[in-house]
């Protein structure tokens, strides 16, 4: 892009002791063993590309996208993330692999100033794959936003640490190099006691999802992530 400094590439690091030196990654396009169907999401996201049909929102508004923790914030988003722009645009049990997949589809055409991707937690807790998979599908991610956004940040949101996916806490920090387009909020850290345990009383019965109090806690973290506001378009 004519006068802009050409961006590095984003580092990005699974923080786990026991990660394998190399990845076998599955052939560009083929789904990998540990990922069901992303076909199995459809519906969900015929029903998105409809309301981006029916009620385009803004350029340069801020996607929320990702798996439960990003739909169960859709009924307060707007409100919570006041006076910014912000789309939802979470489903369900989805994977990284499931919001690589539909990129295309439900991102890219509302040609948002920013993304705020929730996902890593069904990845890793739900499926067993690995982290340095993870990593790379992250790494395609971001370059998948890159190449037909330029301009658009991408923040990856923390893994939550959910008393049921306790065992697998260690397996799921994450760590971002930051640069202008590229930043990592932890909204992890601040769901731990004094112990560093989780608190329960963020989270709802199931111990895995969270409740209001526990986005009230994210949307403090997030706002303040995304201040000042994305530059307008």
């Amino acid at each position: 892009m004519p006068g802009r400094a050409r961006i590095p590439r984003p580092l990005i690091w699974l923080l786990v002791p026991w990660v394998s030196t190399a990845l076998s990654a599955a052939p560009p396009g083929e789904r990998p063993a540990f990922y069901p169907d992303p076909e199995r999401w459809e519906a969900a996201i015929q029903a998105f590309e409809k309301e981006t049909r029916e009620s385009p929102p803004p350029d340069g508004a801020v996607v929320f996208y990702g798996s439960s923790s990003i739909a169960g914030w859709h009924g307060t988003l707007q409100d919570d993330m006041a006076p910014l722009p912000v789309v939802g645009r979470g489903f369900g049990g989805s994977t990284l692999w499931d919001a690589l997949h539909f990129l295309d589809r439900v991102v890219i055409p509302l040609h948002p100033a920013a993304v705020v991707l929730y996902e890593g937690d069904n990845d890793i807790g739900a499926h067993g794959a690995p982290p340095d998979l993870v990593f790379e599908l992250f790494r395609e991610f971001v370059e998948g936003v890159q190449r037909e956004l330029p301009d658009t940040r991408v923040l990856f949101l923390s893994i939550k640490p959910c008393p049921s996916r306790w065992d697998s806490w260690p397996r799921m920090r994450a760590l971002c190099s930051e640069d202008s387009l590229l930043g990592y909020i932890d909204v992890a850290s601040p769901m731990l006691d004094d112990r560093g345990l989780p608190r329960p009383a963020i989270f709802l019965a199931d111990s895995l999802h969270m409740n209001r109090r526990g986005y009230e806690l994210w949307t403090e973290v997030v706002k303040g992530a995304l201040a000042p506001a994305p530059r307008a378009r």
